[in-house]
């Protein structure tokens, strides 16, 4: 537990951050008519992505890192609803890259193809595909018998806890406390569905490897990557100084993939090891560290705006700036009627 008190006190400070940063973002575009674009609007879905990451996702990572004993469907839950962010964002992602290629390529007849409507319905089809492939694992790809077969045998007090009965004498209660391990009627276990939460307890490697990792995830990035080389090469071809601005604009886009890829690589990377080299041992800080670097993705997103896009980075110290001058004030104002109070 003590060396497990580290990461939570990053995650929490992390998820802080982000659900800040990202809210922020929201605010800002919502405040500011100017920055109301649709690649804007694709911004905020990002980040109201990330806000559920940091409000939701992490604190489930933090119950995860604990190994809690848990009913089996309350642990699939739990490990299924940072994947349906994670895959969110990838797609919003490519969204994003489809945008930019449509504005680019085809600047005349881009507000005749690039409408409201249609801008809502693809942010609504990305977020019902993400929930089909997260969720997944509950319809029936998971490992519900390994995770029950591991917890034949609970302690006294997780009987208690569960609603088992107790031996009745307060010999027996002790004996089977302090002992290792008390069996109980596998009858009950599979009733209750009880085991050792963790996301190597419900999620199949092959699950993890072939489907979210190689599927899910690295072709939309091959994808993204195709659209903003062929971007690249088209700006590169026409100098004007509009194509320039769309330039930038790409690079932006670009660095989002880019921070997303280096942020998310390393813990795919160990879930494939563990995949296909079952006898190599992957250290748990190692696998914290991969956690902790995922989740900074998502606070990643926001300082690429801000530095990124002047107009935007601009609106978001005067959102900043002008919050935290109003919170002062009244932070002052409350002291001053506490010190002086009316009379």
């Amino acid at each position: 537990m003590d060396d497990n008190i580290p990461f939570i006190f990053m995650e929490i400070l992390l998820a802080v951050c982000i659900v800040s940063c990202n809210l922020l973002v929201c605010v800002t575009v919502y405040l500011h008519k100017e920055l109301r674009s649709v690649t804007n609007y694709l911004i905020v879905s990002l980040a109201a992505a990330d806000v559920g990451v940091g409000a939701l996702a992490i604190p489930f990572s933090i119950i995860l890192s604990m190994e809690y004993t848990l009913c089996f469907y309350t642990c699939i839950f739990i490990t299924c609803f940072p994947l349906v962010t994670t895959q969110f964002s990838i797609l919003l992602l490519l969204l994003i890259a489809i945008n930019a290629q449509l504005k680019i390529r085809l600047p005349s007849s881009y507000s005749v193809y690039v409408t409201n409507r249609r801008l809502v319905v693809a942010v609504f089809l990305c977020f019902s595909l993400s929930c089909l492939i997260g969720f997944s694992p509950m319809m029936g790809w998971n490992q519900f018998q390994q995770y029950i077969g591991r917890n034949k045998s609970l302690s006294a007090y997780d009987r208690f806890m569960w609603g088992y009965p107790l031996p009745r004498t307060a010999r027996d209660l002790s004996s089977a406390y302090f002992s290792h391990k008390v069996s109980i009627n596998s009858s009950k276990i599979q009733r209750q569905h009880l085991g050792c939460c963790s996301l190597t307890a419900v999620f199949s490697p092959d699950y993890l490897v072939y489907f979210v990792f190689f599927g899910c995830t690295l072709l939309p990035l091959a994808i993204m990557l195709g659209i903003y080389a062929d971007l690249f090469r088209v700006v590169r071809s026409h100098l004007r100084s509009a194509k320039k601005r769309e330039m930038h604009m790409a690079c932006t886009l670009f660095l989002l993939m880019a921070i997303f890829c280096l942020c998310w690589m390393p813990l795919n990377a160990i879930n494939s090891l563990r995949l296909l080299c079952r006898s190599c041992t992957v250290h748990v800080p190692l696998i914290r560290l991969a956690v902790l670097l995922s989740h900074m993705n998502s606070f990643a997103n926001p300082l690429v705006y801000a530095m990124r896009k002047k107009d935007f980075g601009a609106a978001l110290r005067s959102v900043f700036l002008s919050s935290f001058l109003c919170w002062t004030s009244q932070k002052i104002c409350c002291r001053k009627q506490k010190i002086h109070p009316q009379a």
